[in-house]
């Protein structure tokens, strides 16, 4: 998902929209972690980017996504921009060791 979101509304409150906006996030990362994941990964990791447009967004991990969005709606911008890809990766300690027998 790459996509500019309004943040100012006519007609609706900032804080509604602003809380819209987090809850599209949040059903973009469930709809992307219910896909079959690739042969040889266990799970979905996600490269997110977050800021008030394109240029100026900077990384973050996806779990600061939603507090970002607070900081730019805070600071009186009218849009912020959110970058969330999905990339296959590995769980840490997921090796191809077999776990030990007792």
């Amino acid at each position: 998902m790459k996509k500019n979101f309004p943040l100012k509304v006519p007609g609706k409150v900032d804080q509604r929209v602003v809380e819209a906006v987090k809850n599209d996030v949040r059903k973009y990362v469930k709809r992307e972690r219910r896909k079959t994941l690739p042969e040889g990964f266990t799970q979905w990791e996600f490269a997110c980017k977050v800021g008030p447009d394109s240029a100026s967004a900077a990384s973050c991990r996806l779990a600061d996504v939603s507090a970002k969005i607070d900081e730019i709606a805070h600071a009186g911008s009218g849009e912020v921009y959110i970058e969330v890809l999905a990339v296959p990766g590995q769980r840490p300690g997921s090796g191809d060791a077999e776990p030990p027998r007792f």
